[in-house]
């Protein structure tokens, strides 16, 4: 993975909804424990998170399939919350009668994970840095538990299980979501019969890390943040744009930016070579974009987020042909060819360390010219190979 990620997603990414609708209004439902205990060892009361269902369980309950999200997003996978929405869940093109996640005769579930960080959209339920700690009367802050991948999961399998589900016909997601997909492979191996992650691999490998901590370290560097303790105070603004602007960038390629702004004024009147102040129509959208994105999420969240991803290494083994030894599903893996956030070389490396296990796998890349974002705007191009796989013995 040369990675990226939405690095996993980390990557924070800002994601457009896609073309065409899931014809369902969509509710959105919690699912709360009295307390949790991290893989680090420390408890949070009063736990909740969110999520939402397409198509409906059956008798037998074989035919779910559980979807976590991207670094930047939340359980809405596709369908509306009202009719006057303005954009569907972030895979609507393959949900719904006859596409891939075929409501007819799937039963889907999109899941809210812990820090998420869209805590003032008013959808998103989740237990975060933001969420008032029980015990102070005050958010958490920078005093919530560290939280790892297998937290998130943990609290997933928690909800399942309260649905009567022993058994998912599949586990999929993209980028964090993708990580999070890898972790119940390797975690619950009897309870996942099918894998599929998409841009995201089963190891935060060191340059992931690294891309991460400079997303967490912009955050940082802005004087409101205070060490976390900004609620009430004025969020740190600054610190989060410029953290999107990097995780806008690498969300993206080259490509991206030929096409849509080239080396076009964002003024023709205002010819950038004429004076500092004269911005290129692609830094003035890296602007506008990522400050737009600043002011509706939660910056001590973002920081959470980036600690599990950088964290993530899939069933907790020391090596990552130990993690994949756990798994037992069929293992279908979609990385984009042209992807700087979460490189497809190491999603090829799991592939054959899957393969040299003895392991059924597959392997096809999403092409298309928004790298890590083709696993949105693109995931209709391998729309068939998903069908397939879900159908397979």
């Amino acid at each position: 993975m040369r990675l990226s990620f939405s690095a996993a997603a980390c990557a924070a990414l800002v994601y457009a909804g896609t073309a065409g609708a899931l014809d369902q209004i969509v509710e959105k439902k919690s699912f709360s424990m009295a307390a949790y205990t991290t893989v680090g060892g420390q408890s949070i009361k009063d736990v909740r998170i969110g999520y939402e269902t397409y198509g409906r369980l059956n008798d037998a309950k074989d035919n779910a399939i559980l979807v976590p999200h991207f670094f930047s997003g939340n359980s809405h996978v596709a369908g509306k919350y009202k009719p006057e929405d303005k954009a569907a869940g972030y895979w609507d093109s393959i949900v719904g009668p006859g596409r891939p996640l075929d409501t007819d005769k799937y039963f889907i579930i999109g899941v809210d994970s812990l820090c998420n960080i869209n805590t003032r959209d008013g959808v998103t339920v989740t237990t975060g840095p933001a969420s008032i700690n029980p015990d102070t009367g005050k958010p958490y802050a920078m005093q919530f538990p560290e939280v790892q991948v297998r937290d998130f999961v943990n609290v997933q399998k928690a909800l399942v299980d309260s649905l009567g589900i022993h058994k998912l016909h599949a586990v999929m997601g993209l980028s964090m979501g993708g990580l999070q997909s890898w972790e119940w492979a390797a975690a619950y191996p009897d309870a996942v019969a099918r894998l599929i992650a998409v841009v995201s691999g089963p190891v935060a490998p060191p340059y992931l890390i690294a891309q991460l901590q400079s997303w967490a370290d912009a955050i940082k560097l802005d004087p409101k943040w205070n060490g976390g303790d900004y609620y009430g105070k004025g969020d740190p603004i600054d610190g989060l744009t410029l953290a999107f602007k990097m995780i806008n960038l690498a969300s993206r390629q080259p490509e991206w930016a030929d096409a849509q702004f080239g080396r076009k004024p964002a003024d023709p009147s205002r010819d950038p070579a004429a004076g500092y102040g004269n911005l290129y129509a692609v830094e003035k959208w890296m602007d506008d974009a990522s400050l737009g994105r600043a002011k509706s999420v939660d910056a001590n969240s973002v920081i959470c987020l980036v600690r599990a991803n950088q964290l993530h290494q899939a069933g907790g083994k020391a090596t990552e042909e130990d993690g994949l030894a756990q798994i037992k599903a069929k293992v279908l893996i979609i990385p984009d060819e042209h992807d700087v956030l979460l490189f497809p070389e190491y999603e090829r490396k799991a592939r054959d360390i899957l393969k040299s296990q003895g392991k059924r796998v597959e392997y096809l890349e999403l092409h298309g010219p928004n790298g890590h974002l083709d696993s949105i705007t693109g995931i209709s191009q391998v729309s068939d190979a998903i069908s397939r796989f879900l159908n397979s013995e």
